[in-house]
């Protein structure tokens, strides 16, 4: 599910105080540390297909080469089932991180301790539908 002009704000059972940059001990990062890579390093260049795309290629380890040669063969077999969106994602869940898709659905992330996170997620200047992640505990 790809969305515009809207803020997932960190969900309610969020431990974390502060946005957390996540880590992993395994060889093989999961995908919220391969999402917390890509979009803390490039803010607003990703939609969330491409995100997917990008989190997917990394995940399975899939060389560039193949990537180049594949890529609307993997694309097709990756989309060729539904995935779920950020709202689901480890990173507002557990490690403080609201999620903005701008206008043309590119996302950026924002810490919970930022001005940025303070203007989406309570002013209603910023023009931005409101979501919260999901919680990880039913109530």
């Amino acid at each position: 599910m790809s969305y515009t002009d809207t803020f997932i704000r960190v969900a309610e059972d969020c431990p974390a105080e502060i946005g957390t940059t996540p880590v992993s001990g395994r060889p093989l990062p999961p995908a919220h540390v391969i999402q917390y890579q890509l979009l803390a390093g490039a803010p607003y260049q990703y939609n969330h297909e491409e995100l997917l795309y990008q989190v997917h290629v990394r995940h399975k380890e899939i060389p560039e080469e193949e990537r180049d040669s594949r890529r609307e063969e993997i694309w097709a077999e990756l989309f060729a089932k539904n995935h779920p969106c950020l709202r689901a994602s480890m990173l507002p869940k557990k490690y403080g991180w609201g999620v903005h898709y701008d206008a043309e659905g590119k996302i950026a992330l924002y810490a919970k301790e930022s001005p940025e996170y303070d203007y989406y997620s309570s002013s209603g200047e910023a023009g931005v539908k409101l979501l919260n992640a999901m919680r990880s505990k039913r109530r």
